[in-house]
């Protein structure tokens, strides 16, 4: 990992592998960090975040996962961001205790979703306890209210954010609002917060409008042709750009009309990279089997302005077998890290 980079580009919002009795798999989290490097070309993760199903793991079982990903992520990856958001305030601090105590790159908070804080003061009064617990590591705001039902403006939540959190760098950005996402990047130029932007299919316009980058689901597969969109931006070849931002639209708008959410991603993930990524935990049921087959022809039809087309890409086999033995260090489930 990099010490002091500022998190940009892409992140992929890892998946939980599971066993199929639905125990996470920590066996293949190494071939995933060398997938997601190697074959995607991402280097950044936001760990038990919603693609996750961090809120359905118990406590020790978000620290196996992000011991892990740290551990596996050493010398390959340039960030691990540790999400410890969860509805109880005494359990995130926990979390952010032990992701500080493992070395991860920064944490990330939700806003609590049950009882929700109704404003600024009392959204900004939850994330700044958890942040006092790891008071060396960066710490991002993670927005998503389509999920929480917390509707507090991020411009209001920023202005003088950093006299609560000294260690505030930034927000993943997981609403449509780019109104909002444009104003605080806009107000907070100086800052140099990192703006990431959530919502992946509309990927193209949050970097017309000053963001850093992105964290999403997508990035686990179609990472590489996100980041050839990425460098047409850059370069700028706006009408490129677009090309790539088009046919990953295609997909996505293809797959939810199917039905698509976190079960659909491990499915997608699994014929893609051929890593086992398992069931998905109750209430959430696994892809159907008609879902697998009509995905995985759909992805197979797009022909990318590389020329390339996932049937080149997509491995054959179940991929069950780890490049090497897992690192989780030898914890009780009572440790207390």
């Amino acid at each position: 990992m990099t010490p002091g980079k500022k998190l940009q580009g892409l992140v992929a919002a890892t998946i939980t592998p599971m066993t199929p009795d639905g125990q996470i798999n920590l066996s293949v989290i190494r071939q995933y960090v060398d997938y997601l490097v190697s074959e995607q070309n991402v280097k950044n993760v936001f760990v038990n975040g919603t693609t996750g199903e961090g809120l359905s793991l118990n406590i020790q079982e978000r620290k196996q996962l992000a011991e892990e990903w740290v551990c596996q992520g050493k010398d390959k990856l340039d960030h691990v961001i540790i999400h410890v958001g969860a509805l109880s305030l005494p359990e995130s601090q926990e979390l952010a205790r032990h992701a500080a105590a493992i070395g991860a790159s920064g944490i990330a908070v939700i806003a609590p979703f049950f009882f929700k804080p109704t404003n600024k003061d009392e959204l900004i009064a939850f994330l700044q306890q958890v942040a006092s617990e790891a008071p060396a590591v960066p710490f991002y705001y993670y927005h998503i209210p389509p999920l929480t039902g917390v509707k507090v403006c991020v411009e209001e939540l920023l202005d003088g954010i950093k006299e609560w959190i000294p260690t505030f760098q930034g927000v993943k950005f997981s609403d449509t609002d780019l109104l909002d996402l444009a104003q605080c990047i806009n107000k907070n130029e100086r800052e140099q917060f990192a703006f990431l932007y959530g919502v992946d299919e509309q990927l193209l316009s949050a970097l017309a409008i000053g963001a850093d980058g992105a964290v999403g689901s997508t990035y686990n597969y179609l990472g590489q042709k996100t980041n050839l969109m990425l460098q047409a931006f850059a370069k700028p070849d706006l009408a490129l750009a677009r090309k790539y931002q088009f046919l990953t639209g295609e997909f996505l708008n293809f797959v939810i009309k199917l039905g698509f959410g976190v079960a659909q991603t491990k499915a997608v993930m699994t014929f893609v990279s051929g890593i086992p990524m398992g069931p998905p935990r109750l209430p959430l049921v696994d892809a159907s089997e008609d879902f697998i087959v009509k995905a995985k022809a759909k992805l197979d039809s797009i022909v990318w302005p590389d020329g390339d087309s996932c049937s080149l890409l997509c491995r054959s086999g179940s991929g069950g077998s780890s490049s090497g033995s897992h690192c989780h260090s030898a914890h009780s489930p009572h440790d207390g890290l």
